[in-house]
């Protein structure tokens, strides 16, 4: 088939863009203006270049379905890098684009915890995202929601595992977690929700279906610090525990100086888990495990 991708260019996007080659499709690649990362251009893939929130109908010409994966953690409003721009009027975008050109196979990449009334902008606008796709008349559509995930960024290094080591493990002899640090993830691998995402192209069991896509191995923050620890060769570092109000405050009168925002901050101490029977018992996908084998990437790009 040949698939338009956006976010192509992305942590997960890049991952994408390799399962949808490795499998045969063809890709024609949304990508902002302004450049692209270095080797991307070298891709066989047929690149084409706008914004999100341009009209979108004559990209859609010519192809057969939509990977949809624009989004952000962190906004930057002088940019107009907002939630509501990249998440729900982006994604509304795409979906009155594929309607009017009458494609009509979608897959969209959301978040777990995505909801109406979520604590945070970012989890309530990739809810009105999914929304604009279960309230289209698209004929095939799949949401999958991923949980934490990791895996090698290549040298782009914005995975949480690398920010981590980089801006917290390596240089500090104790760590600071936030609150008593036992608030729940699920890691899960690029690689599983680059096989998933593509598989959700043609499987006729996902269409109509929100999915999360979670790892099987539940551990709690500080113990997730500890595995990333592990990985790096160190032995695992004392940890001072912060009160949520001490954190708050700092963060009320330094936001900006942290490199943790309020809403990163709010889903964080949440937790973020989901069933992960329901993923596994659906897609095939070569399962690599939250450990240190599978997290081996950090001593190389460190």
């Amino acid at each position: 088939m040949r698939i338009l991708l956006t976010g192509g260019t992305g942590f997960v996007g890049r991952h994408v863009l390799r399962e949808l080659l490795a499998q045969g499709h063809q890709v024609r690649a949304l990508i902002r203006r302004g450049g692209a990362p270095e080797g991307f251009e070298k891709q066989e893939v047929e690149l084409i270049r706008g914004d999100i929130n341009d009209p979108l109908e004559q990209f859609m010409k010519g192809v057969d379905g939509v990977i949809h994966l624009v989004g952000i953690i962190k906004e930057s409003p002088s940019e107009k890098i907002t939630f509501e721009a990249l998440h729900t009027n982006a994604t509304r975008n795409v979906v009155h684009a594929a309607e009017a050109a009458g494609v009509d196979r979608l897959v969209y990449v959301s978040a777990n915890g995505a909801s109406e009334h979520g604590e945070t902008r970012y989890q309530t606008t990739k809810w009105a995202a999914e929304e604009a796709i279960r309230n289209s008349s698209l004929n095939h559509w799949s949401i999958l929601g991923p949980g934490l995930i990791f895996g090698d960024p290549g040298m782009e290094r914005e995975e949480i595992c690398v920010v981590l080591a980089n801006t917290l493990i390596k240089p500090f002899p104790v760590l600071p977690v936030f609150g008593n640090g036992q608030y729940q993830l699920q890691p899960v691998s690029v690689e599983e929700v680059a096989e998933a995402t593509v598989q959700a192209l043609t499987r006729t069991d996902v269409h109509g279906q929100t999915i999360p896509i979670v790892g099987r191995r539940r551990l709690s923050y500080v113990d997730f610090l500890d595995v990333i620890t592990r990985a790096l060769g160190l032995k695992p570092k004392p940890k001072v525990k912060l009160p949520l109000s001490f954190v708050r405050t700092g963060m009320r009168f330094a936001g900006k100086m942290l490199p943790i925002t309020p809403d990163q901050f709010a889903m964080l101490i949440a937790g973020n888990v989901a069933d992960e029977t329901r993923f596994y018992d659906t897609f095939q996908v070569s399962e690599r495990p939250f450990n240190e084998e599978s997290l081996g990437y950090l001593r190389f790009r460190l």
